[in-house]
């Protein structure tokens, strides 16, 4: 297990991501999923208030409402860690104060429980000062409804304020960031989010750690991504960069005799800024090759080799 920074929360090395959940898996597969990853040791959730509000008949909030049933039915709350987000559900855009309130009370209606893990700020909103929302989220930590504030996707000069007015007025510090990170997006979180992660001391949960599954190997021309759920986003990577990152994770993979999937989490978690990487899965033959990154060490000769193969994207 490892140790959020700055908190009490430990984690399995890998967190799932719920953006599956009422889209590409219904309540009943989405239980399968949750039933293997607790069974095999996963306790970290993540999941968003806007999830899958973009599915055709979808309102936002689905993800969360069948995460909160399968923990009622379960009876598990305490021995799972929930992640969850606010500024992008339709109802609730944005980091208005009396917005983040509402939405975080939205949120753990659907979750059926009375605090959330860690609440993430999911989206920039320049429009609302730093101030007032660093004050919401602590207003959310003092009711008790939030263990742990996050940041996910705003602008380093933003979190930087947001931490050091937190530090200065003796508010809740965000103890975690979520930026996306994988062997076809590194620049960004190198070069502007990793320097804010080591001043600052944040747990990094990376999402599109499979860059929407393109690293996972299945998608080797225009033909694999036509009818993907994901085809379209994991389809910008098709080209000789990604192929050429492709053919790197498989020489490993061969070698370990693992998957290529579990060889692309494997490097994002061998970087030590990062605390784990999240993941999501539809089936439990997808899961297990996500989980076993979690116990495969990569070698210095590999990492680099990885690196090498990617760097275009650094």
């Amino acid at each position: 297990m490892i140790r959020i920074p700055n908190t009490t929360l430990d984690i399995f090395p890998l967190g799932l991501g719920g953006n599956t959940f009422g889209m590409t898996t219904d309540a009943a597969a989405s239980e399968v999923v949750l039933d293997a990853f607790v069974a095999r040791g996963g306790n970290l959730i993540d999941t968003a208030d806007s999830y899958s509000a973009w599915v055709p008949g979808n309102r936002g909030g689905e993800s969360e409402t069948i995460l909160g049933n399968w923990m009622k039915q379960r009876g598990n709350r305490s021995s799972v860690i929930i992640a969850t987000k606010v500024a992008s559900h339709p109802e609730f855009p944005g980091l208005r104060p009396d917005n983040i309130r509402r939405a975080a009370d939205a949120s753990l209606e659907r979750l059926r429980t009375d605090c959330i893990d860690l609440y993430y700020a999911h989206q920039e909103d320049p429009a609302v000062p730093i101030e007032e929302i660093a004050e919401a989220f602590d207003g959310l930590v003092r009711a008790g409804k939030v263990r742990h504030v996050a940041i996910s996707n705003l602008p380093p000069e933003r979190i930087s304020a947001w931490m050091e007015f937190s530090r200065a007025r003796g508010l809740a510090i965000p103890v975690a960031l979520q930026p996306e990170y994988s062997l076809v997006a590194r620049r960004s979180y190198e070069q502007l989010s990793e320097p804010l992660a080591e001043r600052y001391g944040l747990g990094v949960f990376p999402y599109f750690a499979l860059a929407s599954g393109f690293l996972s190997g299945k998608y080797r021309s225009g033909s694999d991504i036509e009818g993907a759920a994901r085809g379209r986003m994991a389809g910008r990577y098709l080209n000789a960069d990604g192929l050429r990152v492709i053919e790197a994770l498989e020489c490993v993979a061969s070698a370990r005799e693992v998957a290529i999937a579990t060889v692309a989490l494997a490097w994002v978690a061998a970087r030590s800024t990062i605390t784990a990487p999240l993941a999501s899965a539809t089936t439990v033959s997808q899961l297990e090759e996500l989980m076993a990154s979690a116990e495969l060490v990569l070698t210095p000769e590999e990492v680099t080799a990885l690196n090498e193969a990617s760097a275009v994207f650094a």
